[in-house]
């Protein structure tokens, strides 16, 4: 098999690059990664050579160029059955893809008004109208999810899914901007971010030395 290599952005600020990655990481996958920075000189150039879309991230395999985050997941899904990455149920799997495509779609609310910033913490924020329709939306899908869940794992659907990936950069946000979140949500957000992967992700955000000013406001 040719080997996959995922071209992300910034750890510290690329939500679209987390998701990808962690299903890669959780999936187990082997796989090289390329940080192209976000906003510096050459982005653009860079990423010319790499995808039509001029976006990270973008996954690599052989002579195929896969971009966007959801059908780089739903590549992965189909390129190792065995990782689970979808529920096996028909039915439980329709629903994953429905709250997966939810949030690839849509929530531009949080995204506008809660970028993603691993590294900082928001003291007293207070999210505007469209945020906080979003929150409440989040909240109800992972309500409604976690108690139809089958099987004993911590996560919307049991084991570790690509639904779970599209909304770990929520759950960062949730932590970074201080919105309160309580019983299973709160369970569930705590179980994404003890993920190994996750904390790898984490620590490698801290040392990155590039600051996108705009998003420390």
């Amino acid at each position: 098999m040719s080997a996959l290599r995922l071209i992300i952005g910034n750890k510290n600020y690329s939500s679209w690059s987390l998701r990808p990655w962690l299903a890669l990481k959780m999936g187990g996958f082997g796989f090289t990664e390329e940080v192209v920075p976000l906003f510096e000189n050459g982005f653009v150039e860079a990423m010319d050579a790499h995808s039509p879309s001029r976006k990270v991230p973008v996954l690599i395999h052989g002579d195929l160029t896969v971009w966007e985050s959801l059908a780089i997941c739903e590549y992965l899904a189909e390129l190792k059955p065995e990782a689970y990455l979808w529920p096996d149920d028909m039915e439980i799997r329709a629903r994953a893809r429905s709250v997966a495509t939810e949030m690839a779609a849509g929530m531009t609310g949080v995204r506008n008004a809660m970028p993603m910033n691993v590294r900082r913490r928001v003291e007293n924020f207070e999210p505007d109208a469209a945020a906080r329709k979003d929150i409440r939306r989040i909240l109800d899908i992972w309500e409604d999810c976690l108690a139809r869940k089958q099987g004993d794992g911590p996560f919307l659907f049991g084991h570790f899914t690509i639904a779970d990936a599209m909304y770990a950069p929520v759950v960062t946000r949730f932590q970074t901007y201080g919105i309160n979140v309580d019983g299973t949500c709160r369970r569930y957000m705590d179980a994404v971010l003890s993920l190994g992967p996750m904390q790898e992700w984490a620590e490698a955000a801290a040392d990155e030395p590039w600051v996108i000013e705009r998003v420390e406001l």
